[in-house]
C-alpha cells in the first residue's frame, strides 16, 4: 500500500467517524422535534349532551333576552327566535404543559364545547357548555361566533389539524404536525401570514409565558396579564355578571359590570358575557 493510499484510507475512516458522531448528536434533537400528542377530544356522548343543553327551551329563552340586551330594541326579546345552527364543537386553548416545554405535550388542551346561536336578524353568539355538577350545562354566552367559525376555517386550512386559541393575545391558530398556521389577524401578527414551525411557536410562547405559568412566583403574586387559566373566558369580556351560586366551568371569573351587564342579570347562567375584548 502506497503512502497516498494509506492517507486516503485514514481520511475516509476519520470522516466516517465524524459523521457518526454528528448523527448521534442530532438524535436527541430529532426526538425533541417530534410532533406533540393530539389533544384528546370529548366523547361523542358528551358532545351530544352539550348540544342538548345548548338547544333546550331554557337556553333559547335566555338567548332571546341575550340578543335583546345586546341589541337596540328591548321589544325584540320575544321575537328574536334564536336558533342553534350547525354542530357543537370542542374548543381548545394553548396548553400550559406545551408552554413549559413538557415532552410530547399537546399544543392545546380541551376547554369547553361551543355552539353557534343565530338571532332572527342574523346576529350571532357563541353558547359555551361545560361539565358542571355531573352534567353538561350552559355556562356562558358570548357575542360573535369565533369558536365555531375558526374551527371550520382551521379544518379548511389544515385538514385534520387542531384549531386553538392563545388567549393572552386572542390569537387563533390551527396546528398539525410541525406546522402552526394563523386563523386571524392577531395570530398573523404573532407568527406571520405563512405561519411557523411548531418548534418556533413553542419557543415564542415559552419566552412569553414560561415564567408566568400556574404555580410560578409571578402567578403567586397575583400579577395580571400572565398565563391565567382561571380567567380564560372572563377576561375576554367587556360585561359579565355571575347569576348563580356556582362558579365552576371555563367562565369562573366574572368581570366588572358595564353598559350591558344589567341586562345580563337573571339570565340563569353561571356567567353571561355580553361583549368580547382582547386581553391586555
Amino acid at each position: 500500500m502506497t503512502e497516498n493510499t494509506t492517507r486516503r484510507t485514514a481520511a475516509r475512516v476519520a470522516a466516517a467517524g465524524a459523521l457518526t458522531a454528528a448523527l448521534a448528536g442530532l438524535a436527541p434533537l430529532a426526538h425533541a422535534a417530534q410532533p406533540p400528542a393530539v389533544p384528546a377530544p370529548p366523547a361523542a356522548a358528551e358532545v351530544t349532551a352539550a348540544h342538548d343543553a345548548a338547544t333546550s327551551a331554557a337556553t333559547r329563552d335566555t338567548l332571546s333576552r341575550f340578543f335583546a340586551a345586546d341589541g337596540r330594541k328591548p321589544a325584540v326579546a320575544t321575537k328574536a327566535a334564536p336558533r342553534i345552527e350547525g354542530a357543537t364543537v370542542p374548543v381548545y386553548e394553548l396548553s400550559p404543559e406545551f408552554v413549559a416545554g413538557k415532552a410530547k405535550a399537546p399544543v392545546a388542551s380541551f376547554d369547553y364545547l361551543a355552539s353557534k346561536a343565530v338571532s332572527a336578524d342574523g346576529r350571532k353568539a357563541s353558547v359555551w357548555t361545560a361539565a358542571t355538577g355531573g352534567s353538561w350545562k350552559v355556562v356562558n354566552i358570548a357575542s360573535g361566533d369565533d369558536e365555531t367559525r375558526y374551527a371550520a376555517e382551521g379544518e379548511k386550512k389544515l385538514a385534520g389539524g387542531t384549531a386553538f386559541r392563545e388567549p393572552q393575545i386572542n390569537a387563533w391558530y390551527v396546528q398539525r404536525g410541525d406546522r402552526v398556521l394563523p386563523l386571524n389577524a392577531d395570530a398573523e401578527r404573532a407568527v406571520g401570514r405563512n405561519g411557523t414551525t411548531l418548534d418556533a411557536y413553542r419557543e415564542r410562547v415559552h419566552k412569553a409565558y414560561g415564567d408566568k405559568l400556574p404555580g410560578s412566583a409571578y402567578a403567586k403574586k397575583g400579577a395580571a396579564g400572565g398565563y391565567d387559566e382561571g380567567a380564560k373566558a372572563a377576561d375576554e369580556t367587556l360585561a359579565a355578571e355571575p347569576a348563580a351560586s356556582s362558579s365552576t366551568g371555563p367562565s369562573a371569573t366574572a368581570v366588572a359590570a358595564s353598559a350591558g351587564a344589567a341586562a345580563a342579570l337573571g339570565l340563569g347562567l353561571t356567567t353571561v358575557a355580553v361583549r368580547r375584548l382582547r386581553r391586555r
